[in-house]
């Protein structure tokens, strides 16, 4: 096993990591922007470097730096959390080639599932049922020819994209040259490529993933699925597992077929594979080679410790189970707390006044904040996760409402009104919902 691991990240995945590897014996290494040097898990990590300036761009997305401070303390390994460097092809093989370990599968495997194209090619070789689609599209012309194949309405991607960036829809010929023009500008600002493809709009599907393990010596298993279908501007607010969308043979069936499709391209790591479910169908959406977000709900169903097993599977270790000796146990939530405004969504970063977390039985929160903490106004807004667990979703629900009612968080703004009103929606509480689900009640509200 690893005797010292460099985080190259911030935030509660930050802190997250440090955890998982404290508990193996695993001494930390953590990195840290001029603005974060207050941060938890940089006070509780046996080494902590300053890498740059509170920008991304000369800290958290410097990979010299990172390298050079991973040197510098003797890590022999880097685990890069979610976000910044994580799904880096080019980070991971400088990492490999100073002789330090990167936490996460292959840097072929990350650049193949980064390219949605390839990661589409990639899925019809190895069985994932897709959502019919084209090929890059060099001009409004293709695009055009493209959408009277598929039929309207169509989705234009970014090849490169991620976090919703970069996707427009057209519902008619007429919508198609503004939806391409604007889809190729935002895939440029945002990553760099302009290129884009298609594919067929689904109106009303749920987002349903699966959560994959896999070691080096071919051995896979899923963990099951999570819905993350509550949606704002394709970012995802609340996740739940199981689905309440998804009979048992429909989750064992997608389980299995995402499992043999890891194994059948050689993956290793943890890995998240993302589909849409519509109609009693689903169709693959795109792979994240990282760990994610909402890990710790499913973490919360089958007592596994996620990070844990990426550390494992780093160090050359195998699986310590099969498939079979997976159970998932009760119904588990998430809410993910921004610092936003609940009604504008506008960032609302600054000092914690007061903070006290919720607890009890099957209540966990995931968060590097504090009394006293100030929020820097450069990084995403998510300051915490609250994750409730009980044996039924009623039950689960019940927590949940129990838990943000106390939850304080007092001097900066946060979205927690805007959770209590989600789940306190029939069609929430009953199941009933898509990922247009949330924006369809934010723009009734207005």
């Amino acid at each position: 096993m690893f005797e010292k691991v460099l985080i190259a990240n911030r935030g509660e995945v930050a802190l997250r990591i440090h955890r998982a590897c404290r508990e193996m014996g695993i001494k930390t290494v953590a990195v840290h922007s001029e603005a974060d040097a207050n941060a938890m898990h940089v006070r509780l990590a046996d080494e902590a470097v300053c890498i740059g300036p509170a920008r991304s761009t000369e800290s958290y997305l410097n990979k010299s730096a990172i390298i050079s401070a991973a040197i510098i303390t003797g890590a022999d390994a880097i685990h890069p959390g979610y976000g910044f460097l994580s799904e880096n092809a080019d980070f991971a093989e400088m990492v490999e080639e100073h002789g330090i370990t990167f936490i996460g599968p292959k840097p072929e495997q990350i650049r193949m599932m980064g390219d949605k194209l390839k990661a589409r090619e990639a899925a019809i070789a190895s069985g994932l049922p897709v959502i019919p689609g084209s090929p890059a599209l060099p001009d409004v012309d293709a695009a055009k020819k493209w959408a009277k194949e598929i039929g309207y309405p169509i989705i234009i991607k970014a090849k490169a994209g991620g976090g919703g960036k970069g996707m427009k829809v057209a519902f008619s010929e007429d919508e198609i040259e503004t939806a391409y023009t604007m889809a190729r500008a935002e895939a440029k600002a945002s990553f760099t490529s302009d290129e884009v493809y298609m594919e067929k709009y689904l109106q009303k599907p749920r987002h349903i993933e699966i959560q994959v393990l896999a070691d080096t010596f071919g051995n896979v298993v899923h963990l099951g699925e999570r819905d993350c279908s509550i949606q704002r501007k394709n970012q995802k607010v609340i996740e739940e597992t199981p689905s309440p969308a998804l009979n048992q043979q429909q989750r064992e069936e997608i389980g299995e077929i995402a499992r043999k499709a890891m194994e059948q391209i050689g993956y290793s790591s943890a890995g998240t594979l993302e589909f849409l479910f519509e109609d009693g169908k689903f169709y693959f959406l795109e792979m994240n080679t990282r760990l994610q977000v909402e890990h710790p709900i499913t973490e919360a169903l089958t007592g596994i410790d996620i990070v844990r097993e990426q550390l494992r599977i780093a160090a050359g270790a195998k699986l310590g189970y099969e498939q079979k000796d997976i159970s998932f146990q009760g119904h588990a939530i998430e809410c993910r707390i921004n610092a936003e405004d609940p009604e504008t969504f506008a960032p609302n970063p600054g000092k914690i006044t007061e903070w006290h977390a919720p607890g009890g039985l099957g209540v966990r929160v995931d968060a590097e904040i504090y009394s006293g903490y100030k929020i820097p106004p450069f990084y995403d807004s998510m300051i915490a996760k609250l994750i409730v667990s009980a044996k039924t979703r009623n039950g689960a629900l019940m927590r949940l409402h129990r838990a943000l009612e106390e939850f304080v968080i007092d001097g900066v703004k946060t979205t927690i009104p805007l959770h209590q009103k989600i789940i306190s929606q029939p069609d929430y509480i009953d199941g009933i919902y898509n990922i247009h689900w949330l924006e369809h009640l934010l723009d009734k509200q207005k």
